[in-house]
């Protein structure tokens, strides 16, 4: 065979497998990682807060250890009701602390997928798991992401892997539920949180100040179906 008949050859080759493509080739992986926490350079995607920003007395602190099966993340503090004497900030409730991711470099697009997984180990308490998304449900005017809620219960100290279907997301503004019917943009994902309130609101979960501790091993997002 000449060398230009090779060449011919398999360019033809070339173009019959390209033609002959499976759908399933352009299908992004059934998961994908958001968040590990298995490295200490994984704390500077996140920052903390509470109702110790308006007055309130509640602390939580991040940090990543090793317990014994390889490196996690732990999320704990202390849940008060109580707030500074001559706060000068009128808070009408405290007893509240999170975890906030930095936004992501742009926006991270999970269109593909339809359910968020965290690998978890809690304390009986129900913690709630929050999406951020680029704010379209709100007026041009606001500047606050649009959030979008769900609780998570989680058993206390056994590793659990809670699925929570992206539809179960409901949109919240200041920790309220927006009633209204809106879906969220999983393509334009900013950022995500995970926090805890006094008040628990789950039948069955622990709830009441004191202290909370959940450890993380990962974020995840699924496609199920």
């Amino acid at each position: 065979m000449s060398r230009f008949r090779a060449l011919w050859q398999a360019s033809l080759n070339a173009t019959k497998k390209a033609l002959t493509w499976n759908a399933e080739d352009l299908m992004p992986p059934s998961e994908r990682f958001i968040f590990h926490f298995n490295s200490k350079e994984e704390l500077k995607k996140w920052h903390l807060y509470s109702d110790s920003e308006y007055g309130g007395l509640s602390s939580a602190s991040l940090e990543i250890t090793d317990s014994g099966n390889g490196l996690s993340g732990i999320f704990s503090g202390n849940l008060s009701m109580d707030v500074s004497e001559g706060s000068k900030w009128n808070i009408s409730r405290s007893g509240f602390c999170g975890m906030r991711s930095k936004k992501f470099d742009g926006f991270i697009d999970l269109d593909s997928y339809d359910t968020i997984a965290l690998k978890l180990k809690g304390d009986g308490r129900c913690y709630i798991s929050t999406i951020y998304t680029e704010n379209w449900v709100n007026s041009p005017g606001q500047m606050e992401d649009n959030s979008w809620q769900s609780f998570v219960f989680v058993p206390k100290d056994n590793w659990y892997i809670a699925k929570i279907p992206l539809a179960r997301y409901l949109p919240t503004w200041r920790g309220n539920v927006i009633d209204a019917n809106m879906e969220m943009n999983p393509s334009r994902i900013l950022g995500m949180s995970l926090s805890v309130n006094a008040e628990g609101r789950v039948p069955g979960a622990r709830s009441g100040p004191g202290d909370f501790r959940i450890e993380i091993d990962w974020i995840k997002a699924l496609r199920t179906a």
